[in-house]
């Protein structure tokens, strides 16, 4: 396990990377996760007696890297909690997808429903019972004709279960590495990272944004001589 990668800490939040294929709390398998992890560490650091309070405000997939901000008080946990509901939080990720986009700027809306039993989404009617609606935008950064994959920026204004693997594969254009939705890469990492987050801060209500991009290896050598545009 690599060591935790703090981008901004302060008395009320707490803003880290989770790596890839690290649950964002725990589940069944009872592998570690960010809120065990981000709890040892400030235990440790401030010599705390006991158990430290966390607040998981938001997640991330478990194979899906990026960054993430958690409260360290209960104060910060319900009014985080509150922009969440308010679709005040701006999330925004890199992805590569398989294929070139017709358009190299759009937008998707579409109505999503998850089958509980097998844990995946599905693109539906909007009469579909359960079904909920999810939007985002999208820029493609760079497409590679010798790999037919585009590197693309997108802005997430709803948080539904899978929805970028699900919108983009239901396109034609699934994400490299998904082994879920996914068409190519498979056995690989998948090419979904959450690159930046803006918040407002809890207490100060002071506008903030926390960058980190995924290393330059593997399938994200395409980042190479790429400037990304905030």
């Amino acid at each position: 396990m690599e060591e935790l990668k703090v981008l901004y800490e302060d008395n009320h939040i707490i803003v880290v990377v989770k790596p890839v294929n690290i649950p964002s709390q725990g589940d069944k398998t009872g592998d570690i996760d960010m809120l065990t992890i981000i709890k040892k560490y400030l235990i440790k650091k401030y010599n705390k007696k006991g158990d430290a309070y966390l607040g998981l405000i938001h997640r991330l997939d478990r194979p899906v890297g990026g960054v993430m901000v958690f409260a360290k008080t209960s104060k910060a946990a319900s009014r985080l909690s509150e922009q969440v509901r308010n679709k005040e939080f701006k999330k925004r990720y890199l992805v590569i997808v398989d294929g070139k986009l017709k358009k190299n700027k759009g937008s998707f809306e579409d109505y999503l429903v998850k089958n509980e039993r097998t844990n995946l989404s599905r693109v539906a009617d909007e009469k579909t019972k359960n079904a909920k609606k999810a939007s985002l935008d999208y820029e493609v950064i760079k497409y590679n004709e010798e790999t037919n994959l585009s590197l693309v920026k997108v802005n997430l204004h709803t948080g539904r279960h899978h929805q970028i693997r699900v919108q983009f594969a239901s396109r034609g254009h699934s994400i490299y590495g998904d082994q879920k939705y996914g068409t190519r890469g498979r056995g690989k990492q998948i090419c979904l990272y959450a690159y930046s987050l803006t918040i407002k801060h809890p207490i100060t209500k002071e506008e903030m944004t926390f960058e980190n991009v995924p290393k330059v290896t593997g399938s994200w050598m395409i980042l190479e001589d790429t400037y990304l545009v905030k």
